[in-house]
């Protein structure tokens, strides 16, 4: 079959079930949106107000699919726009696949207009990046990229496609790729090393597990479960781990990190035997390394060989895919019961609940506070929403409060902490899910980081709840000018617009609401139906998020509050 090279690349991804894609149109790209032309009753093409909100939206879909995201882009400013989105996937070790235009391969090198080196740029951000010149070779190089994309350890792959490749015609033949060569994507389980975590975790007294987001990205959420009833073993979450256990599994004992719950920080310095599932140790969860879980032996298992030994030295490495890994050592577990161990982390719950929760969740008087709003919505959808945030205030409020009980139900950026992800996110989100209520949380600031994306929800009318925690500050770096800065409000106070009449130029209905007499009736009218939403919940503006461990503090040094 003879067909041009932007055809090549359409029919390419359709191979690999490409469905939608994110994107905005170009000089550099037009021959392969051009033939996208043809394809539209089996390619969904979003078209974004921004290429950043193509690859965050993207990325929502992703997360809450398991399936690569797709952005097609022009060259020069639109790749460079893409860029935020592609570090922030490789942070987040999200399949993601950016295909960006390039000049013709006779121009390259003589700075033509809109010309720039996108495979320079991206290579530190991700897992692969390859510049197309001859159309021959989109085949070959679209099935690597989403070999690369997906396989292993999840990330951000980028291809440059020069212009005269689009138009090329040749022979098209597709072949999947399956292997490549010096790349193991997932480590064989080794016998040696699961032999030596099962002796640790059969002679503890206090083991203790870290969950991170490698049990949601090999879908082992049924195995994980089984391991820690097998072994009764608590445990917690890291921000990208939310959602890898439902909030009410009895060995859930909450959230990890700088802003998460009492007793899973204490506790990490108190276990005996700590075995860290899927997750990297990043510097919100570890808190001063030199502090961190020193008494403990401790199990890492992760699929990445880089993360073993990189911020945290461990006893027992144990290789290969959670999916793997976990029913490996779960055979060879002992059954056991700590249930002093399990029952000693209410004293701290107890503390969390009378000096923080209490106050944050059932305010009696005062202003709306952030935590009563999030829980409120949470149960409103029987704790069933996929809950999208921003990055601040309202991500850590929105990750705290509320209740998980299905997998992949907390999409957010966590490595880069990409204030304006919010919002592309959520609509991605919702196409990638579109039978689940999908609730997306900012603050005023986030907010109108991406507010254009507005545009991208009325034209496809993506039926997101979008809720904006207005205090009329950037909330998070206010909360640093108060903590550690003694006061000096330093370019943190906002002015906002109209939300609500900006959303209604959208066509999107929405209300604001100040008091907490109104909150429950401006819930129902948001959820009365799936269209898209805006809720302007104005809360208190000095309004902190605690606990909170000081960056380089202990995991110990946690604080409650006044």
């Amino acid at each position: 079959m003879k067909i041009t090279g932007a055809k090549a690349l359409i029919e390419s991804m359709i191979h690999e079930g490409v469905d939608t894609i994110f994107g905005y149109p170009g000089g550099a790209i037009m021959p392969t949106f051009d033939a996208l032309y043809d394809y539209d009753d089996k390619v969904n093409h979003i078209l974004t107000r921004h290429e950043q909100g193509a690859t965050h939206a993207a990325q929502g879909y992703a997360r809450v699919s398991g399936k690569v995201g797709v952005c097609l882009v022009t060259s020069g400013p639109a790749a460079t726009n893409a860029i935020t989105g592609i570090a922030d996937a490789m942070l987040d070790s999200t399949p993601l696949i950016v295909i960006t235009g390039q000049v013709g391969a006779a121009l390259l090198g003589t700075d033509a207009f809109q010309e720039i080196d996108v495979v320079g740029i991206s290579q530190p951000i991700t897992k692969w990046a390859y510049q197309i010149r001859r159309a021959e070779d989109i085949p070959w190089a679209v099935a690597r990229a989403f070999y690369i994309a997906r396989s292993g350890r999840p990330g951000p792959v980028v291809l440059d496609i020069a212009k005269n490749a689009q138009f090329q015609w040749f022979e098209y033949e597709y072949k999947p790729c399956t292997y490549i060569r010096s790349y193991i994507p997932v480590p064989e389980v080794n016998t040696t090393q699961i032999d030596e975590a099962v002796k640790l975790i059969n002679s503890a007294k206090k083991p203790y597990a870290l969950v991170g987001q490698g049990v949601v990205l090999s879908n082992a959420e049924a195995e994980l479960k089984e391991f820690l009833e097998k072994a009764d073993i608590p445990a917690a979450w890291t921000l990208l781990g939310a959602s890898a256990m439902s909030y009410d599994f009895r060995l859930n004992k909450g959230f990890l990190g700088m802003h998460g719950n009492v007793s899973p920080n204490m506790k990490t310095n108190e276990c005996d035997v700590l075995i860290a599932i899927g997750m990297r140790f990043d510097d919100r969860v570890t808190g001063d390394l030199n502090t961190y879980a020193k008494q403990a032996k401790i199990i890492h298992l992760d699929i990445d060989i880089a993360e073993i030994n990189k911020n945290v030295k461990v006893v027992a490495p144990v290789l290969g895919s959670a999916k793997d890994t976990l029913p490996a050592l779960t055979a060879k577990l002992n059954p056991a019961k700590h249930t002093e161990w399990i029952e000693s982390f209410k004293v701290f719950d107890d503390q969390e609940f009378e000096k923080v929760i209490q106050r944050e969740v059932y305010p009696t008087s005062g202003e709306l506070t952030m935590g009563e709003v999030i829980h409120k919505i949470s149960e409103a959808t029987d704790n069933k929403a996929v809950v999208v945030t921003d990055v601040g205030q309202n991500q850590m409020m929105a990750a705290r409060y509320s209740n998980y009980t299905q997998t992949r139900s907390l999409i957010t950026s966590g490595g880069l902490g990409t204030m304006g992800f919010g919002l592309p996110a959520a609509m991605g989100a919702k196409m990638g899910a579109p039978e689940r209520t999908v609730l997306m949380y900012s603050g005023d600031g986030g907010f109108q980081m991406t507010i254009q994306e507005l545009g991208t929800i009325m034209q496809e009318q993506i039926g997101v709840k979008m809720i904006i925690l207005n205090n009329h500050f950037l909330g998070m770096v206010r909360q640093w000018q108060e903590m550690f800065f003694e006061e000096r409000y330093s370019f943190t106070k906002m002015k906002n617009p109209d939300f609500i009449a900006i959303a209604k130029a959208y066509g999107i209905d929405g209300s604001e609401i100040s008091e907490r007499a109104d909150l429950d009736g401006a819930i129902a009218d948001m959820l009365k139906d799936d269209k898209p939403y805006l809720l302007v919940a104005n809360v208190e503006m000095k309004g902190m998020v605690y606990p909170m461990i000081p960056t380089g503090g202990s995991v110990t040094n946690i604080l409650l509050g006044e």
